[in-house]
């Protein structure tokens, strides 16, 4: 297998490390601030955000921000954890998949993502105001193909220290995550929109006929 990362892969991991720079770079100026713009904000009403003098801006919601979210990040570790496991399963699967189908299943997961996170926000905290980034749905969308493609694989997960079938690795961590969502355990981290781009991810490979292949012991 070629060392290069293929064309979708290799763009998706530059675009992720040049908006996460402008947001280091630009996010403590009032008016260019790439969160604020680019995030993806809860739907329903603007709030009026003054940027200085008579400034005033509505901030909330935009159609964009559906896919530009997830090009943003809340600190380096979670750039560095995104784009690892990115680099660890794009390329494999772009491969396999094809760069056409890779870019849609990618793009597919993360606006899901971003659906299902509005959605709970919405219907459950209605009167939450804050910023949704990163592209860890997008991410589990790719774990999920991977489970789906070699179920048979073995992963690390954290913190058991053996490898274990890639098609359980999924499951427990899809499972962890409705816990925690449901529990409200690790808040700040979205996990609802984890498990909308594992689940469109999973929706979207059997409306196109991708099986797991029959597992042999």
């Amino acid at each position: 297998m070629s060392p290069r990362l293929p064309p979708v892969t290799r763009n998706l991991l530059i675009a992720n490390i040049v908006l996460f720079v402008l947001q280091q770079l630009l996010d403590d100026d009032s008016t260019l601030a790439i969160t604020r713009w680019l995030a993806l904000w809860p739907f329903g009403h603007d709030i009026a955000v003054n940027l200085g003098g008579d400034n005033v801006v509505g901030l909330g919601f935009r159609p964009w921000q559906l896919v530009s979210y997830a090009f943003l990040h809340g600190g380096v570790m979670h750039i560095v954890l995104n784009m690892y496991a990115l680099y660890m399963f794009g390329g494999l699967l772009e491969r396999v998949m094809g760069a056409r189908r890779f870019t849609i299943y990618y793009f597919a997961c993360l606006v899901a993502a971003g659906i299902a996170q509005l959605a709970v926000l919405y219907f459950f905290q209605p009167d939450a105001m804050y910023p949704t980034v990163g592209a860890s749905g997008a991410i589990f969308g790719l774990l999920a193909a991977f489970a789906v493609l070699f179920p048979r694989e073995k992963l690390m997960l954290i913190p058991i220290p053996v490898g274990i079938p890639a098609w359980l690795f999924v499951t427990l961590y899809g499972a962890a995550e409705l816990i925690f969502g449901v529990t409200g355990t690790l808040s700040g981290v979205a996990h609802f929109a984890h498990l909308g781009g594992l689940v469109a991810g999973l929706a979207l490979l059997w409306a196109w006929g991708v099986r797991p292949p029959r597992l042999r012991g």
